[in-house]
């Protein structure tokens, strides 16, 4: 068993935090992030052709945030910011690592991970699922923080897809219409094991991100509402309902803090839920995501947040609970807590960045644009595109049914719709779809918001280039099981050669 906090800074907490659980409590903390799920994909946020009861429920019984962001609206980014509760630029990701484009910078061991903070805690730890922030030997979960790890190490249409467990490849080829299952089943069999002490699961899925797959159980022919997506989110909903479940079951969900999000908004065939834009893109598509905040007894149920705070907030709110002291380690997130038990939000503006570049800035109801926002472009009605991309080892799943490049996640602009452009002011409040541009209106805003950004920047330490290398793929390293792994780098080997 770990080292528990000393008893000075637990009666120090416990004085400090009469309203909360007591650090001595140390609660369990389980983290589930959704892959390129969209604002609007949850029923819980409005969907309306599928539903989400276990998502539903599970906002029904806490906090449900409407105006909860990432800091980037890109993979490995987003998971170094929740990580770390610093911009990603900081931390040595700020942009995706790519097995299979060379790009293979990952997360700096300098980096105080949410895992290597909870560890020091006597925590056990585990990843299971996408990593992203890294797939050369210093960038494993294993050398961050993480007991034990079990996914592929980045996207799921990267190459070579393989399975790895802690620093092996144990698994190639993938059959992905099972990753979920086997996702949800490895975290299952985590909180069994460690019901009696203080857990820290980190359960990053594959899911939605492209391409999709659904098992057996899930995916069903016939009607809208029986598509490869819909099953893919309703596999997703199942997986979070497994997991509470088994809270329950084992008496751990008044113990046990719960967090529902995505790393970005959607790709094609998503769901923004009306908002602008698309994953990759500072409109609110690419940047606001599903927020659900679960603990029974600690969180008030039924709530409703529209303020603004974001995944760079959970470093500093789990520091809050264990009464640790957070300036340490030089965040950027805030501590949220108390916003998530009734009270208003931190005075605070919230970013979102590409790299080093800012990209825009929400304070309150106002939302300024620095960069004109990009975004992809619209596919033709009813052209039939083949992603060429992969998976590499098994055939591509259903590649007939894989979301089209005409399925945009989001409505179309209209003739009277603001064109895209820098220094744009949007009313968050009035226009959450990011119509109308009023910076003429408000000048005042627009310098005060232009000014918090300008002072962002320079706090930004120098960013180290990331250039992609010559390197060349060809077929996978061939089968590996779980009776027969290889080292992750003798199969990435492999599959330079």
């Amino acid at each position: 068993m770990k080292s528990h906090l000393s008893t000075v800074a637990l009666l120090a907490f416990a004085l400090f935090s009469s309203g909360i659980v007591f650090a001595a409590d140390r609660p369990n903390i389980v983290v589930i992030y959704a892959d390129d799920l969209g604002w609007g994909s949850l029923s819980c946020y409005g969907q309306t052709e599928y539903e989400t009861p276990h998502l539903d429920q599970m906002a029904q019984e806490g906090a449900r945030l409407t105006s909860f962001y990432v800091s980037t609206p890109s993979c490995g980014p987003s998971r170094a910011a929740l990580l770390t509760g610093r911009y990603p630029f900081r931390t040595g990701v700020p942009s995706n690592p790519a097995p299979d484009a060379g790009r293979d910078h990952g997360i700096k061991a300098s980096e105080t991970t949410l895992a290597e903070l909870l560890d020091g805690e006597g925590y056990a730890t585990k990843a299971v699922g996408k990593w992203h922030l890294g797939h050369l030997p210093e960038y494993y979960p294993t050398r961050h923080g993480f007991d034990s790890y079990f996914g592929i190490l980045y996207s799921n249409d990267m190459r070579p897809v393989m399975l790895c467990r802690d620093e092996m490849a144990v698994e190639y080829p993938v059959v992905q219409n099972y990753l979920t299952q086997r996702y949800t089943d490895e975290a299952l069999s985590f909180i069994e094991a460690n019901q009696d002490d203080p857990f820290f699961l980190y359960l990053p899925h594959a899911m939605p991100h492209k391409p999709l797959a659904a098992s057996e159980d899930y995916y069903k022919l016939g009607g809208v509402a029986a598509d490869l997506y819909a099953s893919v989110i309703r596999e997703l909903d199942g997986s979070v309902g497994q997991i509470l479940q088994k809270l329950r079951e084992l008496d751990l969900a008044e113990k046990t803090l719960v967090l529902f999000s995505s790393d970005n908004g959607p790709w094609y065939g998503g769901d923004t839920g009306g908002h602008r834009g698309m994953k990759g893109s500072s409109w609110e598509g690419g940047i606001r995501v599903p927020g659900i905040f679960w603990w029974p007894g600690q969180i008030e149920t039924g709530q409703v947040l529209e303020e603004p705070a974001g995944t760079i907030d959970v470093f500093p709110t789990v520091c809050r609970l264990l009464g640790i002291d957070s300036s340490q380690y030089k965040l950027d997130g805030y501590d949220i807590w108390d916003y998530l038990n009734g009270q208003h939000g931190p005075d605070r503006a919230v970013y979102a960045w590409n790299g080093k570049n800012l990209m825009s800035a929400r304070k309150g109801r106002w939302k300024l644009h620095q960069t004109a926002p990009r975004a992809r472009p619209r596919g033709k009605q009813d052209e039939v595109w083949i992603d060429n991309r992969g998976p590499d080892g098994i055939t591509l799943i259903a590649p007939f049914e894989q979301s089209q490049l005409w399925e945009y996640p989001s409505p179309p602009d209209t003739a009277a719709t603001a064109p895209s452009r820098a220094m744009q002011l949007f009313d968050m409040e009035t226009d959450p779809w990011e119509q109308v541009d009023v910076t003429k209106n408000h000048p005042d805003i627009v310098a005060n918001l232009k000014a918090l950004m300008e002072a962002e920047l320079a706090t930004m330490e120098e960013l180290a280039q990331v250039n992609p290398s010559n390197v060349q793929y060809y077929l996978g390293p061939g089968r590996i099981t779980e009776e027969n792994p290889i080292t992750i780098e003798e199969a990435l080997r492999r599959t330079r050669e």
